[in-house]
């Protein structure tokens, strides 16, 4: 009977080493991105070396750089719970996060980083933008800011609107369709498809933010690039799996949250040096810098900006979303920043 009253109160001793041990198991994470470390997932990196710190080591994150999904299914992943946080580009699929396209429209007037910030993130906390990523149980972290979009291409430089017609042009979200809107024809392939494409001549041109020039390659490919286009940006989110954020404990999701502005920061300050070197980057690779005169630039913006900007109000109007009102966070956003600073 000893002998069995001892064998169970084991067993009991062990059971609860278990318990504990699962009550304070670290925590783990699995971010998705894409193609390879670049200044476009700084901040994603850094996020998982704070919070790491923050936690002694207790909450950390492995980023896997297309280990996990597809970028354009990174999304759905987030949506079932395949991962616990990611990063997306809006355009990718428009129709799944419809309010946060209102960041990709054309000539927004947005001209540098911090500002792109700014009005991403107010976008982001609007109810309806929330309701809206919360279809896929996502809870919207951090924007992943990038500069204006400019494009490389081959042959000769297509520094003329009516040169611009027939160009088959790699753009994805509203800068597609601002191309459209000029005569040329856009394809929405991936960022880590766009090499092969330019390379095989499925595409003559590819619009990018210069660190993916840098880091897909496409910049070896190019003859010439366009300095002052900038007709606009694309937006990609990091998002988190809203169960697995909920899931945390307090001390963890205060590391969380605590270190978002510090990551950004990071960010900043890394794509700038970037930024600070594009032209000797130009001048290495024999890529000739091409400026549009301001005429061609203006008739883009007459051409892209008010019609497609009205359209999307009104087709997000039609879908029961407040797209005027999204619209005017963003101008308002934009203006207030500035008064700012």
């Amino acid at each position: 009977m000893l002998k069995k009253i001892t064998h169970l109160a084991m067993i009991s001793a062990v059971a609860c080493t278990f318990v504990g041990v699962e009550a304070y198991a670290a925590t783990k994470w699995n971010v998705s991105v894409w193609g390879k470390r670049r200044a476009f997932t700084e901040h994603v990196e850094k996020l998982a070396e704070l919070v790491s710190a923050k936690t002694n080591g207790d909450f950390t994150m492995n980023v896997s750089y297309g280990g996990l999904s597809k970028n354009k299914e990174n999304l759905d992943g987030i949506s079932i719970g395949a991962f616990e946080m990611a990063q997306f580009c809006a355009g990718y699929h428009r129709d799944k996060n419809p309010t946060i396209t209102v960041l990709e429209l054309p000539f927004l007037g947005v001209t540098n980083l911090n500002e792109e910030v700014a009005v991403s993130h107010a976008v982001y906390k609007h109810p309806a933008v929330q309701k809206d990523l919360a279809r896929w149980n996502a809870k919207l972290l951090m924007t992943s800011p990038m500069p204006q979009y400019n494009i490389v291409g081959t042959g000769e430089p297509r520094d003329t609107l009516d040169k611009f017609k027939g160009m088959r042009v790699r753009a994805t979200g509203g800068l597609g369709k601002a191309f459209e809107a000029v005569g040329a024809v856009p394809t929405s392939v991936t960022a880590t498809e766009a090499y092969q494409a330019m390379e095989s001549g499925v595409v003559d041109t590819v619009a990018f933010a210069q660190h993916a020039h840098l880091s897909f390659g496409t910049i070896n490919q190019a003859k010439w690039w366009t300095a002052n286009l900038n007709p606009g940006t694309v937006n990609c989110p990091v998002v988190v799996n809203t169960d697995a954020y909920e899931a945390l404990s307090d001390e963890h999701r205060a590391a969380l949250d605590d270190s978002i502005d510090e990551a950004i920061a990071h960010y900043l300050e890394n794509y700038g040096k970037l930024l600070e070197k594009w032209d000797s980057v130009l001048a290495e690779k024999s890529v000739q810098k091409v400026s549009i005169a301001e005429s061609e630039i203006a008739a883009f913006r007459k051409a892209a900006a008010d019609p497609i900007r009205e359209k999307w109000i009104a087709d997000m109007e039609a879908q029961g979303l407040p797209g005027q009102e999204l619209y005017d966070l963003v101008m308002k956003t934009l203006n207030d920043h500035r008064a700012s600073n």
